[in-house]
This record gives C-alpha cells, sequence and structure tokens, in this order.
C-alpha cells in the first residue's frame, strides 16, 4: 500500500465504517463493505481526482457497494443478520430505550428518499452538508434544506404517534 492510500485508510476507516454501519445496522457487514470500500479505490482505475474530499468520494463507493450488496441479498433471498447490541442498563431503562430507539428507527425507515439517506448521513455518517451534497451530485443547500426536512417529517410523525 501506498503512503498516500495507508494515510487515507488510517484518517478515514472509522469513519466510512460508521457511515456503512448507519447503512447496514449490521457490523459483520460493515466490516466487509468497509474493507472493499478500501480495497476497490486502491485498485480502481479511477483513481480519487480530488474533485471532492477523500471521505465523500469513499462513502460514494461504499454506497454503491450497499447498493449491490441488497440487491445481491434480495435476489438470493438472504437476510443480512442483525447484531444483538449489549447493555450494562437497568432491564426497564433498557427496554424503554430499546422502544424508543425502534420507533425512531420505525420511522426513520418508512421515511422516504433522499430524506431518509440525507438524514443517516449526516446524523449517523457524521458527515458535513457540503459532502452530502457531492454524494447526491448536489448542492450544500439542497443537502441543509433536505436534511431539515427530512427532521421537520420524523419530528411530525414521532408527536403524531404515527410509529
Amino acid at each position: 500500500m501506498n503512503e498516500t492510500m495507508e494515510k487515507m485508510y488510517e484518517t478515514c476507516y472509522m469513519k466510512v465504517y460508521s457511515f456503512v454501519m448507519t447503512l447496514a445496522g449490521n457490523k459483520d457487514t460493515a466490516q466487509e463493505i468497509t474493507q472493499e470500500t478500501f480495497f476497490r479505490a486502491m485498485t480502481s482505475k479511477q483513481t480519487f481526482r480530488g474533485e471532492s474530499q477523500q471521505l465523500s468520494w469513499l462513502c460514494a463507493i461504499a454506497k454503491n457497494l450497499y447498493t449491490d450488496e441488497l440487491r445481491r441479498s434480495s435476489r438470493y433471498g438472504v437476510a443480512i443478520p442483525d447484531d444483538k447490541p449489549d447493555s450494562s442498563d437497568s432491564i426497564e431503562q433498557t427496554l424503554a430505550d430499546k422502544d424508543q430507539t425502534f420507533r425512531i428507527h420505525k420511522a426513520l425507515h418508512e421515511l422516504e428518499d433522499p430524506y431518509k439517506e440525507v438524514f443517516q448521513l449526516r446524523v449517523f455518517g457524521e458527515l458535513s452538508f457540503k459532502q452530502i451534497g457531492i454524494i447526491f451530485r448536489k448542492t450544500e443547500s439542497w443537502a441543509r434544506v433536505t436534511y431539515h426536512r427530512a427532521r421537520m417529517k420524523l419530528k411530525e410523525r414521532l408527536d403524531n404517534n404515527e410509529v
């Protein structure tokens, strides 16, 4: 691995992994896709041209790989397994948190695109609006407006107990 790719790997690995984890919701799948992302970035004939930030480029590769994985999984009827997170909280607190988390994730799941994906990229992927705009090939302002609308839709659904 050349020095530039090594530095990119060290700098961006956890951010790309976090992004993929928000998409996949599964540790093993996220690790596989993240590794494949960096492999593709290193071996691709289309190298990083500097037109965007490295992280945006890597997240675009990861998003495409994840989409491919979903297609492949649905074609073969394979479900991506869920991880069971550990918790040291009391049972009552854990159940309350899980219920609220489930409601939020259900509302987010039912949110239409691009609102859902922009929200996930911003909140879970911790990407800037500029980076989100680059991924969607839109402007930073578009990303801001879309994120704001996504938040409002989620809040409305949660407030109205639609989930």
